[in-house]
């Protein structure tokens, strides 16, 4: 059914002792992303707060604890952090600072202990660094054994604004196990009111931070950190971050005793202190052994990290069309940059990545295959809104509906709401005759949004009475990582008889490249004289989808319905970008009627979506041929050959419906399989940890066939078979499970077809070894 638009409607991550360092050693690393560059040119309202990157340097210190309070263990795990953290950005123009810290209990005694002065992070000064981190030491007490917050910040303060560019971002990093001691200093006068100096002191001293614009991002190590005092610290420091949100803010965070939990914790500490988006990929396979991370498709800037565990690994990196990329230099309008390959860590920095799955083959030789290897993915990247208003010239008093729709920087539609988590929007109307409204735009399903994490916002706004002429409704998008962007789409109010209107009904459409969307406008004149109504695209990249006619004269009275076409691109246009998935293009059809009572009348501005996909291949096409001839060559052979076939389709995968259920017992992907290699049909789960679903691969590390039994067999690669119950289900991972849907409909003479919808049940039902079945 054909929906009409135009009208008031409503819109829709090496030995023992590296153990515990190897994921904090991926995750720090990751912060080798550099800030996004300039937004790409497109078509559409140019933004009215030009996106720009968020930073292009930061200057931050790391001070670590040396006190006696933390376990030796605890102290190992600082000081693989510090330095994990300092070679960490790969921002040649970034400066750090490392320096230890406990108390100065006597003479001679110093409770900061500089390893690392200021360093600029360019080649020669990641070396350099690497060197000086190794000098932290956990204090003796011939050195003093306290911990000195108040002297640590006062040092990391004094390191970042003296003589930096107040412009310039200023992080430090406080890692301890978060307990003020300074009962043994003397400077904190006598021993009975010591602790209440310290605590004083503290106070001036974060006071004196936020008055320098220094964040402070605590964590905390060993088996009982204050988790109270991190918070004060944390709260204590300068609060502006990145950007105006409660991620962006410094906050304190605690690693368990023995850091297991290392590599997450630090990198998402080290992301919300520099505005980065993180993902996490899989870990614990060790070489040989192919992973896969998903990079989004609003990363202008991203970067690989792989935590090989072992210096001796070899990586490749593919990208997510299946070709290996370079690891330096430009390649299919990308840009590659590799630090640490002769490392136990390395990262791949890649300027405008091609978005999608990537994969990370780890090899390695003999010798080198018994630590696993991890990835994780830290980004950077641009938002873009388009925004509309239903009626898009309302009249005085009307109640209208606002929409602001989410975008790629190339004008792609954004389909997954991991994608904007934490994202804000703000809008406002603003015109001629009454004060600027605030709006509430909202993608939560509830009231005028009509569908929940659509990428939609939508809310509704009562034009004031008192508007007359000019309208333009505004809205801000702001979160963490992304580029902020601000849409505006101006507008007339109407005049209480319009002397033309427009409805269109044009349908969201699944479509391959070159072809044409046909709708209808709907027109209705009651002027005594003609109009001129222009057609045009906006919100979409120039030559992706075309409107024709350009033009439409509308006769004095005349009311009809006249054909509209939307072009769709060929092929070539959109290049790797249309992979096998297709892409998703967002777009505006505009419908002006040029030069009514002084000037531009917008009749219509309804969003189309469209979804292309690429051509069919010839198996694709003509499949039915090849089934066809198959049954005719079957019917004429002989009685035995038609029983091995009845045997063989007895086993044929095609109709399974498989699923992947989580923990909790949700179905989050399902997959028909096709028809097998042998009757196996073989496949891999992808992107495991970030949007989980089946993909048919030749040689996959899984395969299944029918059961005649009723049900299903699945193989794993060196895992031997099982039997799949109708309504069983086989784990597959730490957090996935196999199931069925029902055994779906036989092939054609394969008996009984069968079908049955089942919910997963929570349990692991297998029937043990299946080899003698086959």
């Amino acid at each position: 059914m054909k929906t009409v638009r135009g009208l008031r409607r409503p819109p829709k991550d090496r030995g023992a002792r590296h153990a515990w360092a190897r994921r904090g050693a991926a995750a720090v690393l990751a912060a080798a992303v550099l800030a996004p560059p300039a937004a790409h040119a497109g078509p559409g309202p140019a933004p009215a707060a030009a996106a720009k990157p968020a930073f292009t340097a930061v200057n931050y210190a790391v001070a670590v604890d040396e006190s006696a309070s933390l376990a030796d263990e605890d102290m190992a795990a600082e000081k693989a952090a510090a330095q994990r953290i300092a070679l960490g950005d790969v921002s040649a123009t970034s400066r750090v600072t490392v320096f230890g810290f406990a108390a100065a209990e006597a003479e001679g005694q110093s409770a900061v202990d500089p390893v690392c002065p200021r360093t600029t992070l360019d080649a020669a000064g990641r070396r350099t660094i690497g060197a000086c981190v190794g000098k932290l030491r956990k204090r003796t007490e011939k050195e003093g054994t306290g911990t000195d917050f108040p002297s640590a910040i006062r040092q990391g303060v004094h390191e970042l604004s003296t003589g930096t560019d107040p412009s310039v971002p200023r992080v430090l990093f406080l890692l301890t196990d978060g307990v003020l001691d300074v009962t043994g200093s003397p400077k904190y006068g006598d021993p009975a009111h010591r602790e209440a100096e310290g605590e004083r002191q503290l106070t001036a001293e974060l006071e004196n931070a936020a008055a320098h614009n220094v964040q402070i991002w605590p964590l905390g190590f060993g088996p009982r950190p204050d988790r109270e005092q991190l918070d004060r610290i944390a709260a204590g420091g300068y609060q502006k971050g990145c950007v105006d949100l409660p991620s962006a803010r410094p906050t304190a965070d605690v690693v368990k005793s023995g850091a297991k939990d290392l590599g997450p914790k630090l990198e998402k500490v080290f992301a919300a202190a520099h505005c980065l988006r993180y993902e996490p990929g899989p870990e614990g396979e060790r070489p040989p052994a192919t992973l896969e991370i998903a990079i989004s498709p609003l990363a202008t800037v991203g970067s690989i990290v792989v935590d090989k565990g072992d210096a001796e690994v070899d990586i490749t990196y593919i990208d997510p069309s299946g070709e290996p990329v370079p690891t330096t230099g430009k390649s299919r309008g990308s840009e590659f940059e590799l630090a640490g390959a002769e490392d136990t860590v390395e990262a791949l920095r890649i300027t405008d990545p091609l978005p999608g799955t990537w994969k990370v083959r780890a090899e390695a030789p003999e010798g080198h295959r018994s630590l696993p290897v991890g990835v994780s993915v830290l980004w950077q990247g641009e938002l873009r809104g388009a925004i509309t208003m239903d009626p898009p010239s309302p009249q005085a008093g009307q109640k209208a509906t606002v929409t602001m729709r989410l975008q790629t920087r190339d004008n792609y539609a954004v389909k997954d709401p991991r994608d904007y988590a934490g994202l804000k929007v703000t809008s406002s109307l603003t015109g001629d005759g009454f004060a600027p409204v605030p709006l509430t735009l909202t993608d939560d399903g509830e009231g005028p949004d009509p569908e929940a994490s659509d990428a939609s916002f939508t809310g509704t706004v009562q034009i004031p009475k008192s508007a007359a002429g000019a309208l333009e409704v505004t809205g801000t998008l702001t979160a963490s990582g992304l580029s902020a962007d601000t849409r505006s789409e101006p507008g007339r109010v109407a005049p209480p008889e319009m002397p033309v209107t427009a409805a269109l009904a044009l349908d969201d459409a699944d479509v391959h490249p070159g072809a044409r969307i046909t709708g209808d406008l709907a027109v209705t004149s009651t002027d005594d004289r003609p109009h001129t109504l222009r057609l045009s695209m906006a919100d979409v990249r120039a030559g992706h989808l075309t409107v024709s006619p350009a033009e439409i004269v509308v006769a004095p009275g005349d009311s009809g319905t006249r054909k509209v076409t939307v072009e769709v691109a060929p092929a070539e246009v959109f290049g790797d970008r249309l992979g096998d998935d297709g892409l998703r293009l967002g777009a505006t059809v505009t419908v002006v009627d040029a030069g009514t009572g002084g000037g531009d009348l917008t009749l219509v501005r309804d969003p189309l979506s469209v979804r292309v996909t690429p051509e069919p291949g010839l198996w694709e096409k003509y499949w039915w041929a090849a089934v066809t001839a198959a049954a005719l060559v079957a019917a004429a052979a002989v009685a035995a050959f038609l029983l091995l076939g009845q045997r063989r389709r007895r086993r044929d995968p095609a109709g399974l419906v498989l699923q992947l259920v989580s923990e909790t017992g949700d179905v989050v992907a399902e997959h028909r399989a096709g028809h097998g290699h042998k009757q196996w049909y073989e496949f891999a789960v992808v992107e495991p940890h970030r949007n989980p679903r089946i993909e048919r691969r030749s040689n996959g590390p899984y395969a299944v066939q029918r059961s005649p039994e009723g049900g299903a067999v699945l193989r794993k690669r060196g895992g031997g078979r099982t039997r799949l119950p109708e309504h069983g289900q086989i784990r597959l991972t730490d957090d996935l499970s196999l199931g069925l849907a029902g055994p779906g409909p036989r092939p054609q003479g394969g008996g009984r077809t069968t079908t049955a919808s089942t919910a997963p049940d929570g349990g692991a039902h297998t029937g043990g070894s299946y080899d003698a079945y086959l």
